[in-house]
């Protein structure tokens, strides 16, 4: 009987968490900065329709250096919402060279207004709300390794 439990349990939490797997530490430097370090994060990815339109719903809490980085087939306007998710998120807009193009901070638990990029982005990286800033990420940093968003299988 517990292990039929564990495995309902291990299987729901799949499904609630869209099954992502896949993991990667990014960073994201001041390329503007001679010798800057930056900050990492460990990512999940998002490479497909079901994961990207999962994302992090459901999610009670996230480690402060942790993500999801959503990455698209081809470069494209992107939007999202807040719907299920219930944790606040700041969203980076990233384009194809791996440069963040924008920064939407602390979007709201539940909001169904759209968060647009502003312009085409191959990828978006969804963090805690206020991490951002709190690390210091702004428009113009870039992310490394630079051929990740381009590199990955993405359906």
């Amino acid at each position: 009987m517990k292990n039929i439990l564990a495995l309902i349990s291990t299987l729901l939490c799949i499904s609630v968490l869209g099954g992502v797997a896949k993991a990667e530490t990014i960073h994201i430097i001041d390329p503007n900065r001679e010798g800057d370090v930056g900050v990492s994060f460990e990512v999940e990815l998002a490479l497909n329709n079901e994961d990207r339109a999962t994302g992090l719903m459901y999610r009670r809490q996230m480690d402060d250096f942790s993500g999801m980085l959503f990455v698209f087939p081809d470069v494209k306007e992107a939007a999202f919402w807040m719907k299920n998710t219930l944790i606040p998120l700041d969203m980076i807009f990233i384009d194809e060279n791996g440069i963040i193009r924008n920064i939407h901070s602390n979007a709201i638990p539940g909001d169904l207004t759209r968060i647009e990029a502003g312009q085409p982005v191959k990828a978006v990286l969804e963090i805690n709300g206020g991490m951002a800033q709190k690390a210091g990420i702004s428009v113009g940093n870039t992310i490394l390794p630079k051929d990740l968003i381009n590199s990955l299988e993405v359906r």
